[in-house]
Protein backbone atom coordinates (compact mmCIF):
# COMPACT_ATOMS: atom_id res chain seq x y z
CA UNK A 1 0.00 0.00 0.00
CA UNK A 2 1.23 3.79 -1.09
CA UNK A 3 2.33 5.83 2.02
CA UNK A 4 0.50 9.09 2.44
CA UNK A 5 3.66 10.74 1.21
CA UNK A 6 3.40 8.68 -1.89
CA UNK A 7 -0.21 9.64 -2.15
CA UNK A 8 1.06 13.40 -1.98
CA UNK A 9 3.20 13.01 -4.42
CA UNK A 10 0.99 11.33 -7.20
CA UNK A 11 -1.90 14.29 -6.33
CA UNK A 12 -4.22 12.17 -4.43
CA UNK A 13 -3.80 14.34 -1.35
CA UNK A 14 -3.53 17.96 -0.94
CA UNK A 15 -0.08 19.76 -0.02
CA UNK A 16 1.34 23.49 0.52
CA UNK A 17 4.14 22.62 -1.88
CA UNK A 18 6.96 24.32 -1.24
CA UNK A 19 9.96 23.27 -3.97
CA UNK A 20 9.74 20.19 -6.55
CA UNK A 21 12.11 18.84 -9.52
CA UNK A 22 11.25 15.13 -11.14
CA UNK A 23 13.31 13.39 -7.75
CA UNK A 24 12.33 15.32 -4.72
CA UNK A 25 9.17 17.10 -3.31
CA UNK A 26 9.36 19.55 0.19
CA UNK A 27 5.94 20.67 1.69
CA UNK A 28 4.72 21.66 4.85
CA UNK A 29 3.79 19.30 7.54
CA UNK A 30 0.37 20.08 8.54
CA UNK A 31 1.31 19.09 12.42
CA UNK A 32 4.23 21.33 12.85
CA UNK A 33 6.57 21.89 15.31
CA UNK A 34 7.17 25.57 14.56
CA UNK A 35 5.90 27.36 11.74
CA UNK A 36 7.68 26.42 8.70
CA UNK A 37 7.86 22.71 9.41
CA UNK A 38 9.09 20.80 5.89
CA UNK A 39 9.28 17.50 4.97
CA UNK A 40 11.59 17.22 2.17
CA UNK A 41 11.25 13.24 0.25
CA UNK A 42 12.41 11.56 -2.19
CA UNK A 43 9.87 10.95 -4.94
CA UNK A 44 10.53 7.09 -5.02
CA UNK A 45 9.28 5.28 -2.09
CA UNK A 46 11.59 4.03 0.10
CA UNK A 47 11.13 3.18 3.56
CA UNK A 48 14.49 3.94 5.42
CA UNK A 49 16.59 6.77 4.43
CA UNK A 50 19.52 4.52 4.72
CA UNK A 51 18.55 2.02 2.21
CA UNK A 52 18.65 5.34 -0.34
CA UNK A 53 21.30 4.57 -3.35
CA UNK A 54 24.07 6.89 -2.91
CA UNK A 55 22.86 9.54 -5.72
CA UNK A 56 19.34 9.70 -4.38
CA UNK A 57 20.22 10.36 -0.84
CA UNK A 58 22.93 12.76 -1.68
CA UNK A 59 20.34 14.51 -3.62
CA UNK A 60 17.91 14.47 -0.92
CA UNK A 61 20.36 15.83 1.19
CA UNK A 62 21.26 18.98 -1.82
CA UNK A 63 17.57 19.47 -2.28
CA UNK A 64 16.85 20.12 1.87
CA UNK A 65 19.93 22.42 1.69
CA UNK A 66 18.29 24.62 -0.89
CA UNK A 67 15.20 24.57 0.80
CA UNK A 68 16.44 25.41 4.21
CA UNK A 69 18.31 28.51 2.95
CA UNK A 70 14.89 30.01 1.59
CA UNK A 71 13.06 28.89 4.62
CA UNK A 72 15.90 30.47 6.71
CA UNK A 73 15.23 33.69 4.83
CA UNK A 74 11.49 33.37 5.03
CA UNK A 75 11.12 32.45 9.01
CA UNK A 76 12.88 34.60 11.58
CA UNK A 77 15.18 32.25 13.36
CA UNK A 78 18.28 30.99 14.60
CA UNK A 79 18.89 28.05 12.65
CA UNK A 80 17.10 25.84 10.21
CA UNK A 81 17.11 21.91 12.45
CA UNK A 82 16.89 18.85 10.75
CA UNK A 83 15.73 15.74 11.88
CA UNK A 84 15.95 12.24 9.79
CA UNK A 85 13.48 10.18 12.36
CA UNK A 86 11.99 7.58 10.57
CA UNK A 87 9.55 5.84 12.66
CA UNK A 88 6.42 7.92 11.84
CA UNK A 89 5.65 7.30 7.87
CA UNK A 90 7.17 3.96 6.19
CA UNK A 91 8.34 6.95 3.39
CA UNK A 92 12.10 8.47 3.70
CA UNK A 93 11.61 11.92 4.62
CA UNK A 94 13.86 14.79 6.70
CA UNK A 95 12.03 17.50 8.81
CA UNK A 96 13.29 20.89 8.36
CA UNK A 97 12.15 23.37 11.53
CA UNK A 98 13.06 26.70 12.42
CA UNK A 99 15.10 26.98 15.39
CA UNK A 100 15.03 29.68 18.12
CA UNK A 101 15.84 26.73 21.18
CA UNK A 102 16.71 23.23 21.21
CA UNK A 103 13.16 22.52 22.56
CA UNK A 104 11.78 23.61 18.94
CA UNK A 105 12.72 20.13 17.84
CA UNK A 106 11.28 18.25 20.41
CA UNK A 107 8.77 15.58 18.67
CA UNK A 108 7.59 15.11 22.31
CA UNK A 109 6.20 18.60 22.17
CA UNK A 110 2.26 19.87 21.17
CA UNK A 111 2.33 20.37 18.03
CA UNK A 112 1.00 23.76 16.72
CA UNK A 113 -2.69 24.17 15.90
CA UNK A 114 -2.55 25.24 11.99
CA UNK A 115 -5.34 26.34 9.45
CA UNK A 116 -5.08 25.89 5.97
CA UNK A 117 -4.85 29.69 5.56
CA UNK A 118 -1.74 29.72 7.80
CA UNK A 119 -0.09 27.32 6.00
CA UNK A 120 -1.02 28.45 2.62
CA UNK A 121 0.79 31.92 3.71
CA UNK A 122 3.68 30.37 5.35
CA UNK A 123 4.17 28.15 2.00
CA UNK A 124 4.21 31.18 -0.12
CA UNK A 125 6.53 33.39 2.04
CA UNK A 126 8.97 30.40 1.70
CA UNK A 127 8.48 30.19 -1.84
CA UNK A 128 8.82 33.74 -2.43
CA UNK A 129 12.16 33.30 -0.83
CA UNK A 130 14.15 31.11 -3.27
CA UNK A 131 16.93 32.45 -5.33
Amino acid sequence: MASIFSKIVNGEIPCHKIAENDHFLAFLDITPLAEGHVLVIPKQEIDYIFNLEDDLYSGLFLFAKNVSKALEKAIPCKKVGMAVIGLEVPHAHIHLIPLQHVGDINFERPKLAATQQGLAATAAKIIACFN
